[in-house]
């Protein structure tokens, strides 16, 4: 079958991290999978929530929003206001929190909490694989900070944390799919993994469909392809953090000029 961009069906969109996209936060990047860009942002607060100290609960919080811009998609969205926000964002975060989390010693960050902002700027498919991919960059790159500053002893992130999705399209197992084939898919995937190959969450669903265990196991195999991808962009954006210096939005300029 034919992809947009004639990919191949196990290929991945153009991939990109762009660092320091907020100056103002902790660490910041641009996700971009494809056409999909969504600007994720790590804060840091000196202090727990309420039932942490209520329960004496010992070390940190983290803790995640996610928001799709108006100008995001073809037809404008209306802006989630406070105190009511769409099922689907409110999903959405606690799933972007709940995969970080899971990577994280919550304990050796100290009575901190650390928030990440998710806001779309373009969906064209992936948004909460965009979010949770770019959100795990933003927190190593954040708590690399913090130690170097000398305010945390180590970097509380065990590994890396990513997103992808996989689908079936007219009966074909496809990887990251942007927003035509998702609209069209069969089967709908999102999965997220660690760099070592564990899964965190398995979120999959026919649409007037099924699919049976041999087809779910190719698109867990093509997932699997797709993280070890990811996990790759993933750290040659880490490592170049510190080259780049928190003020420089230049990149991000440079980015959306040459587009």
């Amino acid at each position: 079958m034919n992809r947009p961009n004639q990919r191949a069906l196990d290929e991945m969109r153009p991939l990109e991290f762009i660092l320091n996209v907020a100056p103002n936060a902790t660490a910041s990047v641009l996700s971009c999978f494809g056409n999909t860009r969504v600007i994720c942002a790590v804060s840091v607060e000196n202090d727990v929530p309420r039932w942490m100290k209520n329960q004496h609960v010992p070390g940190g919080w983290l803790t995640a929003e996610y928001s799709m811009l108006p100008y995001s998609t073809l037809d404008r969205k209306k802006r989630d206001s406070l105190g009511k926000q769409d099922g689907r964002s409110v999903e959405i975060q606690r799933l972007i929190g709940r995969s970080l989390r899971a990577v994280t010693d919550l304990e050796a960050l100290g009575e901190r909490t650390v928030c990440i902002d998710c806001d779309v700027l373009q969906a064209d498919g992936g948004t909460r694989t965009a979010s949770i991919t770019g959100a795990a960059v933003a927190l190593v790159i954040a708590m690399n900070r913090l130690v170097a500053r000398g305010e945390i002893e180590r970097n509380p992130v065990r590994q890396l944390v990513s997103a992808v999705s996989v689908g079936k399209l007219s009966g074909t197992p496809l990887l990251d799919l942007c927003y035509v084939e998702d609209r069209d898919a069969e089967v709908d995937m999102n999965i997220v993994m660690t760099e070592k190959g564990e899964y965190v969450e398995v979120q999959g669903s026919g649409e007037e469909a099924v699919f049976t265990a041999d087809e779910m196991a190719q698109m867990l195999a093509l997932a699997s392809k797709g993280i070890a991808r990811i996990t790759e962009v993933q750290k040659e954006a880490i490592a170049r953090a510190d080259a780049v210096s928190a003020s420089d939005v230049s990149s991000l300029r440079d980015f959306f000029a040459s587009r």
